[in-house]
């Protein structure tokens, strides 16, 4: 599966943005679909997934109040809400497919979009 991410840009903290990830076809009972980012010099760390089958959601702590994972699967899209931005949450956010079991590491992940840059200025 191709996965392409788009979205991101410039915001103001506080400011809020929409990601979207489109799919080449149909994941959502193959694929948990989820969410990375990563900020310069560090690694990359999980904000959120859309399981399979379910469409239930899970996000990280340190997003979570702030960010919402939805899905229009006629579109084959999954979306992530970015509300409340900091400066902190400044990143490449890259959007996944993983047809592990698991799905909160990078490694679980077998197909990666490109990634699209959110930077949030103080």
């Amino acid at each position: 599966v191709q996965l392409q991410a788009s979205g991101g840009g410039l915001v103001q903290a506080g400011g809020s943005l929409r990601l979207s990830c489109t799919a080449s076809r149909r994941t959502r009972n193959q694929y948990h679909m989820g969410w990375f980012r990563q900020a310069p010099g560090k690694e990359r760390e999980f904000v959120g997934v859309s399981r399979r089958n379910s469409g239930t959601t899970i996000l990280a702590d340190s997003v979570e109040g702030r960010f919402t994972i939805s899905n229009d699967y006629a579109k084959n899209t999954m979306y992530l809400q970015l509300d409340s931005l900091k400066p902190e949450d400044t990143a490449v956010y890259y959007c996944a497919a993983s047809s592990s079991v698991q799905f909160r590491t990078p490694g679980d992940y077998s197909y990666w979009g490109q990634g699209t840059l959110v930077t949030v200025s103080s």
